[in-house]
Parts: C-alpha cells; structure tokens; sequence
C-alpha cells in the first residue's frame, strides 16, 4: 500500500470507503430511494460521466438528500447522448437524461430528486419491457 502523504488523500480516501459503505447500508431498502444510474461504459466516461457522477454524489451529500442512491451501470444504447443517468422516483417510471453537463446535473438535482419536476433533455423511450 502506497504511503498517505497528505491530508487531502487521507480525505479522498475515506470518503471513496464511506461511499461504500453508504451503498450498502442502502442496498436493504433501494425500493424506497430515488435512484440515479451514471451510464460509465466508454463511451460515456470519455464524454465525461465520470466527472457527472462524482458532482451527483457530492453535491446529494451537500444537500443532506439520504433518501438517494447513485450508482455506476453500463452501456445504456445512447451512446449518441453521452453522459447519460436515468433517474428513477419510486412509484415511478424511469427517466433518462442525456448529454448530461454539471450544470445539467445540478438542475436534474434541484428540480427533479428534490421536487419531483422533470427537465428538458429527457431521451424518449422507445420500447418497454416484456413482464
């Protein structure tokens, strides 16, 4: 293991462990949270998810929003659209963003996680599921 030579480090690093744990301790009850899926296959990590995700999980700290749980998946077909997230509301349908800009995220945050009202760059979907 690699030597900690700073303070920030120390912080990156505990904060990169209390993640997971968080993750876990969440995983019980993930029907009851809005869940936010960050599309990370490469196409989406070159146009910058990486950066997306990491300012969704910080600034849901910030807000002290506990009843949200943001997660990593893979390609989801929009490649087109990339950074791409789908946010799902319980009791609701899931809503996909695409080109997904901080700024982008930080609405999607204020409007809809906290206040239920979708924005402008919804991906319409175009088939549904068989169940």
């Amino acid at each position: 293991m690699a030597k900690i030579m700073s303070f920030d480090e120390l912080k990156k690093i505990k904060d990169r462990v209390q993640s997971q744990v968080d993750l876990r301790e969440k995983g019980e009850n993930i029907e009851s949270l809005v869940q936010v899926r960050v599309a990370m296959a490469t196409c989406g990590i070159a146009a910058g998810a990486r950066e997306v995700m990491n300012y969704i999980v910080e600034e849901s700290a910030k807000a002290g929003l506990t009843n949200v749980v943001v997660t990593q998946t893979g390609c989801m077909g929009y490649c087109y659209a990339e950074p791409t997230i789908e946010v799902t509301v319980p009791g609701q349908e899931p809503v996909v963003y695409g080109n997904v800009s901080l700024e982008k995220a930080a609405e999607i945050i204020d409007k809809h996680i906290k206040n239920g009202v979708m924005v402008d760059g919804i991906i319409p979907a175009t088939h549904k599921s068989i169940e």
